[in-house]
Protein backbone atom coordinates (compact mmCIF):
# COMPACT_ATOMS: atom_id res chain seq x y z
CA UNK A 1 0.00 0.00 0.00
CA UNK A 2 1.36 3.36 -1.21
CA UNK A 3 0.52 6.69 -1.32
CA UNK A 4 -1.06 6.38 -5.09
CA UNK A 5 -3.42 3.52 -3.96
CA UNK A 6 -4.45 5.37 -0.82
CA UNK A 7 -5.29 8.28 -2.76
CA UNK A 8 -7.41 6.36 -5.37
CA UNK A 9 -9.49 4.58 -1.88
CA UNK A 10 -10.30 8.06 -0.81
CA UNK A 11 -11.53 9.44 -4.02
CA UNK A 12 -13.71 5.63 -4.27
CA UNK A 13 -14.75 6.55 -0.41
CA UNK A 14 -16.04 10.50 -1.78
CA UNK A 15 -17.59 9.11 -4.91
CA UNK A 16 -19.40 5.78 -3.40
CA UNK A 17 -21.02 8.66 -1.13
CA UNK A 18 -22.18 10.54 -3.82
CA UNK A 19 -23.89 7.13 -5.67
CA UNK A 20 -25.32 6.20 -2.26
CA UNK A 21 -26.66 9.79 -1.21
CA UNK A 22 -28.18 9.89 -4.80
CA UNK A 23 -29.66 6.82 -4.81
CA UNK A 24 -31.55 7.28 -1.44
CA UNK A 25 -32.71 10.70 -2.58
CA UNK A 26 -34.39 8.79 -5.72
CA UNK A 27 -36.24 6.12 -3.24
CA UNK A 28 -37.29 9.04 -0.82
CA UNK A 29 -38.76 11.03 -3.64
CA UNK A 30 -40.45 8.47 -6.45
CA UNK A 31 -41.11 5.80 -3.18
CA UNK A 32 -41.17 8.11 -0.20
CA UNK A 33 -38.97 6.28 1.88
CA UNK A 34 -36.40 7.04 4.19
CA UNK A 35 -33.30 5.34 5.94
CA UNK A 36 -33.82 5.00 9.53
CA UNK A 37 -30.80 5.97 11.49
CA UNK A 38 -29.20 2.89 12.62
CA UNK A 39 -29.27 1.65 9.21
CA UNK A 40 -27.59 4.93 7.90
CA UNK A 41 -24.88 4.97 10.49
CA UNK A 42 -24.09 1.35 9.45
CA UNK A 43 -24.52 2.37 5.71
CA UNK A 44 -21.87 5.46 6.19
CA UNK A 45 -19.04 3.16 7.88
CA UNK A 46 -19.38 0.67 4.58
CA UNK A 47 -19.21 3.49 2.15
CA UNK A 48 -15.36 4.10 4.18
CA UNK A 49 -14.74 0.28 4.96
CA UNK A 50 -15.35 -1.48 1.40
CA UNK A 51 -12.73 0.62 -1.11
CA UNK A 52 -10.64 0.69 1.82
CA UNK A 53 -10.77 -2.94 2.27
CA UNK A 54 -11.01 -3.65 -1.13
CA UNK A 55 -7.98 -1.83 -1.83
CA UNK A 56 -6.10 -4.14 0.78
CA UNK A 57 -7.01 -7.03 -0.92
CA UNK A 58 -6.38 -5.51 -4.28
CA UNK A 59 -2.70 -4.83 -3.38
CA UNK A 60 -1.89 -8.59 -1.68
CA UNK A 61 -1.51 -6.77 1.80
CA UNK A 62 -1.45 -7.96 5.33
CA UNK A 63 -4.50 -6.05 6.56
CA UNK A 64 -3.06 -6.94 9.98
CA UNK A 65 0.40 -6.25 9.78
CA UNK A 66 -0.20 -2.75 7.90
CA UNK A 67 -2.76 -1.49 10.34
CA UNK A 68 -0.29 -2.09 13.12
CA UNK A 69 -2.45 -4.23 15.51
CA UNK A 70 0.51 -4.66 18.12
CA UNK A 71 -0.07 -5.18 22.08
CA UNK A 72 0.32 -2.05 24.60
CA UNK A 73 0.69 -2.19 28.32
CA UNK A 74 -2.30 -2.24 30.47
CA UNK A 75 -0.77 0.72 32.33
CA UNK A 76 -1.02 2.56 28.71
CA UNK A 77 -4.22 1.95 28.35
CA UNK A 78 -5.04 4.27 31.78
CA UNK A 79 -2.68 7.10 30.32
CA UNK A 80 -4.70 6.62 27.11
CA UNK A 81 -8.15 7.58 28.69
CA UNK A 82 -6.48 10.78 30.38
CA UNK A 83 -4.83 11.88 27.29
CA UNK A 84 -8.33 11.33 25.38
CA UNK A 85 -10.02 13.24 28.27
CA UNK A 86 -7.50 16.02 28.37
CA UNK A 87 -8.12 16.27 24.40
CA UNK A 88 -11.65 16.92 24.74
CA UNK A 89 -11.42 20.59 25.56
CA UNK A 90 -9.93 21.67 22.74
CA UNK A 91 -11.93 19.89 20.16
CA UNK A 92 -14.96 21.17 22.21
CA UNK A 93 -13.59 24.75 21.58
CA UNK A 94 -13.02 24.08 17.79
CA UNK A 95 -16.65 23.09 17.92
CA UNK A 96 -18.25 25.88 19.27
CA UNK A 97 -15.88 28.11 16.94
CA UNK A 98 -17.33 26.06 14.24
CA UNK A 99 -20.35 27.08 15.06
CA UNK A 100 -20.25 30.47 14.75
CA UNK A 101 -20.23 29.59 10.67
CA UNK A 102 -22.46 26.53 10.77
CA UNK A 103 -25.16 24.20 12.10
CA UNK A 104 -23.70 21.42 14.98
CA UNK A 105 -24.24 18.37 12.94
CA UNK A 106 -24.48 16.64 16.16
CA UNK A 107 -27.29 18.45 17.68
CA UNK A 108 -29.20 17.98 14.32
CA UNK A 109 -29.44 14.82 13.90
CA UNK A 110 -29.79 14.20 18.05
CA UNK A 111 -33.32 13.65 17.50
CA UNK A 112 -32.65 10.79 15.36
CA UNK A 113 -30.25 9.21 18.03
CA UNK A 114 -32.34 9.59 20.89
CA UNK A 115 -35.30 7.41 19.33
CA UNK A 116 -33.21 4.10 18.73
CA UNK A 117 -31.91 2.11 21.73
CA UNK A 118 -29.33 3.63 24.19
CA UNK A 119 -27.13 0.03 23.81
CA UNK A 120 -27.59 0.03 19.94
CA UNK A 121 -26.34 3.84 19.39
CA UNK A 122 -23.81 3.24 22.07
CA UNK A 123 -22.12 0.34 19.90
CA UNK A 124 -22.87 1.66 16.75
CA UNK A 125 -21.52 5.63 17.60
CA UNK A 126 -18.84 4.52 20.37
CA UNK A 127 -17.56 0.98 19.65
CA UNK A 128 -18.03 0.07 15.54
CA UNK A 129 -17.81 3.50 14.08
CA UNK A 130 -14.22 4.46 15.82
CA UNK A 131 -13.00 1.16 14.88
CA UNK A 132 -13.90 1.13 11.02
CA UNK A 133 -13.07 4.59 10.87
CA UNK A 134 -9.74 4.11 12.74
CA UNK A 135 -9.03 0.72 10.69
CA UNK A 136 -9.38 2.73 7.82
CA UNK A 137 -8.05 6.01 8.13
CA UNK A 138 -5.11 5.56 10.91
CA UNK A 139 -4.13 1.87 9.66
CA UNK A 140 -4.49 1.99 5.99
CA UNK A 141 -4.39 5.41 4.80
CA UNK A 142 -1.69 6.90 7.29
CA UNK A 143 0.47 3.69 6.98
CA UNK A 144 -0.05 4.08 3.21
CA UNK A 145 1.03 7.68 3.09
CA UNK A 146 3.73 6.78 5.88
CA UNK A 147 5.49 4.11 3.51
CA UNK A 148 5.43 7.42 0.85
CA UNK A 149 6.97 10.12 2.55
CA UNK A 150 7.48 11.80 5.83
CA UNK A 151 5.90 10.91 8.89
CA UNK A 152 4.69 14.71 9.33
CA UNK A 153 3.12 15.01 6.09
CA UNK A 154 1.57 11.70 6.31
CA UNK A 155 -0.21 12.58 9.40
CA UNK A 156 -1.51 16.33 7.92
CA UNK A 157 -2.53 14.47 4.86
CA UNK A 158 -4.42 11.74 7.11
CA UNK A 159 -5.54 13.98 8.99
CA UNK A 160 -7.00 16.02 6.08
CA UNK A 161 -9.06 13.16 4.39
CA UNK A 162 -10.11 12.32 7.91
CA UNK A 163 -11.73 15.81 8.24
CA UNK A 164 -13.15 15.75 4.86
CA UNK A 165 -14.20 12.33 5.06
CA UNK A 166 -17.22 13.39 7.52
CA UNK A 167 -18.15 15.93 4.56
CA UNK A 168 -19.57 18.79 6.68
CA UNK A 169 -17.44 21.49 8.20
CA UNK A 170 -18.86 21.20 11.75
CA UNK A 171 -17.42 18.10 12.70
CA UNK A 172 -14.49 18.16 9.78
CA UNK A 173 -13.23 21.31 12.05
CA UNK A 174 -12.51 19.44 15.41
CA UNK A 175 -11.96 15.93 13.11
CA UNK A 176 -9.24 17.16 11.74
CA UNK A 177 -7.62 18.02 14.99
CA UNK A 178 -8.42 14.52 16.19
CA UNK A 179 -6.83 12.86 13.39
CA UNK A 180 -3.60 14.76 14.40
CA UNK A 181 -3.41 13.62 17.78
CA UNK A 182 -4.75 10.06 16.82
CA UNK A 183 -1.84 9.63 15.09
CA UNK A 184 0.30 11.05 17.52
CA UNK A 185 -0.87 8.69 19.75
CA UNK A 186 -0.44 6.00 17.58
CA UNK A 187 3.25 6.88 16.66
CA UNK A 188 3.88 6.88 20.46
CA UNK A 189 2.49 3.47 21.19
CA UNK A 190 3.53 1.88 18.15
CA UNK A 191 0.27 0.49 17.69
CA UNK A 192 -3.68 1.65 16.02
CA UNK A 193 -5.16 -0.43 19.37
CA UNK A 194 -4.14 3.23 21.16
CA UNK A 195 -6.09 5.14 18.51
CA UNK A 196 -9.21 3.03 18.49
CA UNK A 197 -9.18 3.01 22.16
CA UNK A 198 -8.90 6.84 22.05
CA UNK A 199 -12.14 7.40 19.37
CA UNK A 200 -13.90 4.54 21.02
CA UNK A 201 -14.28 6.37 24.41
CA UNK A 202 -14.64 10.23 23.03
CA UNK A 203 -17.69 8.41 20.70
CA UNK A 204 -18.60 6.65 23.77
CA UNK A 205 -18.67 9.59 26.00
CA UNK A 206 -20.61 12.07 23.40
CA UNK A 207 -23.67 9.79 22.79
CA UNK A 208 -23.58 8.99 26.98
CA UNK A 209 -23.93 12.87 27.50
CA UNK A 210 -26.87 12.90 24.79
CA UNK A 211 -28.46 10.92 26.41
CA UNK A 212 -28.19 11.91 29.73
CA UNK A 213 -28.99 15.93 28.76
CA UNK A 214 -32.38 14.43 26.85
CA UNK A 215 -33.37 12.64 30.04
CA UNK A 216 -32.18 15.79 32.72
CA UNK A 217 -34.10 18.26 30.06
CA UNK A 218 -37.14 16.16 29.63
CA UNK A 219 -36.23 15.44 26.15
CA UNK A 220 -35.97 18.55 24.99
CA UNK A 221 -32.82 17.83 23.21
CA UNK A 222 -29.66 19.50 22.25
CA UNK A 223 -31.31 20.61 18.75
CA UNK A 224 -33.82 22.91 20.48
CA UNK A 225 -30.83 23.96 22.65
CA UNK A 226 -28.55 25.01 20.31
CA UNK A 227 -31.36 26.93 18.53
CA UNK A 228 -31.74 29.03 21.74
CA UNK A 229 -27.67 29.72 21.19
CA UNK A 230 -27.13 33.33 20.24
CA UNK A 231 -23.56 34.49 18.94
CA UNK A 232 -23.10 36.29 21.77
CA UNK A 233 -23.41 33.48 24.10
CA UNK A 234 -21.26 31.54 21.91
CA UNK A 235 -18.91 33.89 22.17
CA UNK A 236 -18.98 34.22 25.55
CA UNK A 237 -18.48 30.14 25.69
CA UNK A 238 -15.60 30.29 23.13
CA UNK A 239 -14.00 33.32 25.81
CA UNK A 240 -14.40 31.98 28.73
CA UNK A 241 -13.10 27.83 27.29
CA UNK A 242 -9.76 29.60 25.82
CA UNK A 243 -7.44 28.70 29.38
CA UNK A 244 -9.39 26.15 30.08
CA UNK A 245 -8.77 24.35 26.73
CA UNK A 246 -5.47 25.68 26.61
CA UNK A 247 -4.13 24.21 29.67
CA UNK A 248 -5.81 20.68 29.39
CA UNK A 249 -3.97 20.62 26.04
CA UNK A 250 -0.73 21.16 27.37
CA UNK A 251 -1.60 18.63 29.82
CA UNK A 252 -2.52 16.56 26.93
CA UNK A 253 1.11 16.64 25.31
CA UNK A 254 2.90 15.57 29.27
CA UNK A 255 0.16 12.41 29.17
CA UNK A 256 1.60 11.69 25.30
CA UNK A 257 5.27 12.16 26.28
CA UNK A 258 4.31 10.01 28.78
CA UNK A 259 3.23 6.91 27.00
CA UNK A 260 5.67 7.41 24.64
CA UNK A 261 7.92 6.90 27.37
CA UNK A 262 6.47 4.13 28.51
CA UNK A 263 6.29 2.49 25.72
CA UNK A 264 9.85 3.12 25.06
CA UNK A 265 8.89 5.21 21.65
CA UNK A 266 10.10 8.82 22.18
CA UNK A 267 12.36 8.52 19.16
CA UNK A 268 9.48 7.61 17.18
CA UNK A 269 7.36 9.96 18.76
CA UNK A 270 10.17 12.38 18.01
CA UNK A 271 10.93 11.51 14.62
CA UNK A 272 7.09 13.04 13.44
CA UNK A 273 8.33 16.17 13.50
CA UNK A 274 11.58 15.48 12.04
CA UNK A 275 12.28 17.98 8.80
CA UNK A 276 14.84 14.82 7.27
CA UNK A 277 12.90 13.35 4.79
CA UNK A 278 12.61 9.37 4.84
CA UNK A 279 15.62 7.32 4.76
CA UNK A 280 17.76 10.27 3.90
CA UNK A 281 20.68 10.36 6.00
CA UNK A 282 23.17 11.59 3.91
CA UNK A 283 26.70 12.40 6.17
CA UNK A 284 29.01 14.05 3.43
CA UNK A 285 32.38 13.82 5.21
CA UNK A 286 34.37 14.22 1.47
CA UNK A 287 34.90 16.76 -0.84
CA UNK A 288 35.19 15.79 -4.53
CA UNK A 289 32.97 15.49 -7.69
CA UNK A 290 32.89 11.61 -7.20
CA UNK A 291 31.84 12.17 -3.89
CA UNK A 292 28.91 14.28 -4.34
CA UNK A 293 28.12 12.33 -7.38
CA UNK A 294 27.79 9.68 -5.16
CA UNK A 295 25.61 11.65 -2.94
CA UNK A 296 23.13 12.75 -5.15
CA UNK A 297 22.60 9.03 -6.25
CA UNK A 298 21.65 8.17 -2.64
CA UNK A 299 19.29 10.85 -2.35
CA UNK A 300 17.64 10.25 -5.88
CA UNK A 301 17.04 6.46 -4.32
CA UNK A 302 15.63 7.39 -1.20
CA UNK A 303 13.63 9.97 -2.42
CA UNK A 304 9.92 9.89 -0.73
CA UNK A 305 6.86 9.15 -3.78
CA UNK A 306 4.44 12.12 -4.29
CA UNK A 307 2.26 11.81 -2.16
CA UNK A 308 -0.29 14.65 -3.95
CA UNK A 309 -1.89 12.77 -7.38
CA UNK A 310 -4.65 13.66 -9.70
CA UNK A 311 -7.30 11.44 -7.60
CA UNK A 312 -6.52 12.84 -4.19
CA UNK A 313 -6.97 16.59 -5.49
CA UNK A 314 -10.40 14.96 -7.41
CA UNK A 315 -11.58 13.82 -4.04
CA UNK A 316 -10.50 16.91 -1.73
CA UNK A 317 -12.58 19.10 -4.97
CA UNK A 318 -15.51 16.73 -4.78
CA UNK A 319 -15.84 16.70 -0.80
CA UNK A 320 -15.14 20.59 -0.35
CA UNK A 321 -17.91 21.34 -3.26
CA UNK A 322 -20.80 18.76 -1.74
CA UNK A 323 -19.87 20.69 1.76
CA UNK A 324 -20.35 24.05 0.72
CA UNK A 325 -23.06 23.43 -1.59
CA UNK A 326 -25.01 21.32 1.60
CA UNK A 327 -24.37 24.42 3.81
CA UNK A 328 -25.68 26.80 1.30
CA UNK A 329 -29.14 24.77 1.33
CA UNK A 330 -29.23 24.16 4.61
CA UNK A 331 -29.39 28.17 5.15
CA UNK A 332 -31.66 28.66 2.19
CA UNK A 333 -34.22 26.56 3.48
CA UNK A 334 -33.46 28.39 7.37
CA UNK A 335 -34.89 31.25 5.51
Amino acid sequence: MNSKKVNWIFLSVILMHFAVVAAISLLGQFFTWTLDIVPNFILSQGIILIPALLGVYVSKENLFQLAGFRKIKVSTVFKIFLFTFLSMPLTALINMISMLFVDNTVAAISGDVLEAPFLVMLFIIGIFGPFSEELVFRGIVYQGYRRSGTAFAAMLLSALLFALMHMNFNQAAYALVIGVMVVLLVEATGSLWSSMIFHMVFNSQQVCLMYLSDSLTGGSGLEEAEEMLTQNTLLFMISGSLIFAAAATALAACVLVWIAKGEKRENALRAVFAERKRGKLIVRQETGRGTEQADIIKESANRPEKMVTVPLLIGIVLALSYMVLETILMRLVAL
